[in-house]
């Protein structure tokens, strides 16, 4: 028997099982594992670290606390492992369904089925994404604390991190997290592919509050970046045949000066100085990088650069 079929036999053992199973009932109930002790161990041991690498909650429970003799028992809740009816209305059904044929996330991300089942349609898609895009190690897990309100954990940077995950946002072909960095006493971001070790949900289900306002809009690509990657304060000159559309796409509250001429002068805070070059040079000579003078001068440099 492989290692796989041992998994899902062990799964479906402690999620039928009426009340917790001692390690020695696992190794008799549950086929495959070695008869001696200390390999039945061994393996036992990395069966449990996998299954909580999945996602699925295991529980450890206490049995015959009163005894002097008590041990441990290992149980899969039904009300942790199954996923609860959201109440979702037919529209919202049917626009999660059309986000699952749509859109594909690299590497088979936990959750799909379930998507696909919650959406009414089918478990094989018919036909190809229209989107694919990459998927991270790390997302199971991290969905998994917001949707609990629990706080996680994660080297960043050279630095231990505790945050309260607000939102997870995907943007210039990069998974960003946002919220409350403890030991900045903050908001920050974090790119997901630079966790410098994997994040660990803990504490309590509930711990934290989101704001009313997490779910907005998600940052211009000019705010994307490392957490702590320096801000520069940018002032953009946007000519008046294109200030109207720059200030749906930048909004109202990043106009610094409006001109007699109609033209419109923007503040914008930028930590990603690549992404916010991309978006002046698609007004072409509609517009002007007025300052800080290294911030104008690294978009001379570029622009003469392509000319040359």
């Amino acid at each position: 028997m492989d290692r796989l079929e041992r998994l899902v036999n062990l799964v479906a053992a402690l999620i039928e099982a009426p009340r917790p199973l001692r390690r020695e009932e696992i190794r008799e109930r549950v086929p495959g594992y070695a008869e001696e002790p200390a390999a039945f161990r061994r393996m036992f041991e990395r069966d449990k670290e996998t299954i909580r690498q999945m996602g699925i909650p295991l529980s450890v429970l206490t049995i015959d606390a009163d005894s002097a003799e008590s041990t441990e028992g290992y149980r899969i809740l039904r009300e942790q492992y199954e996923l609860p009816d959201p109440g979702l209305h037919p529209d919202e059904l049917a626009a999660l369904h059309l986000a699952a044929s749509a859109v594909e996330v690299g590497g088979a991300a936990p959750g799909t089925e379930a998507l696909w089942k919650l959406g009414g349609g089918a478990a094989q898609r018919s036909a190809p994404p229209s989107v694919a895009i990459p998927g991270s190690d790390h997302l199971s897990v991290l969905f998994g604390a917001m949707a609990e309100s629990r706080t996680v954990v994660f080297r960043y940077r050279g630095a231990d991190r505790t945050v309260d995950p607000w939102r997870l946002s995907f943007h210039n072909g990069h998974w960003y997290l946002a919220g409350y960095d403890h030991s900045r006493s903050e908001e920050r971001s974090f790119r997901l592919d630079r966790f410098e070790t994997a994040p660990l949900a803990t504490g309590p289900v509930g711990a934290f509050e989101r704001p009313a306002d997490s779910g907005r809009a998600l940052p211009h690509p000019w705010e994307l970046g490392d957490a702590d990657d320096a801000v520069v304060e940018a002032h953009l000159l946007v000519d008046a045949g294109h200030a109207g559309w720059a200030i749906g796409e930048i909004g109202e509250a990043a106009v610094r000066e409006r001109r007699p001429d109609g033209s419109i002068v923007f503040s914008l805070s930028v930590r990603n100085q690549d992404a916010f070059r991309s978006f002046v040079v698609g007004f072409l000579d509609h517009a002007e990088v007025l300052g800080p003078p290294e911030l104008r001068a690294g978009i001379v440099q570029f622009l003469t650069t392509l000319v040359a």
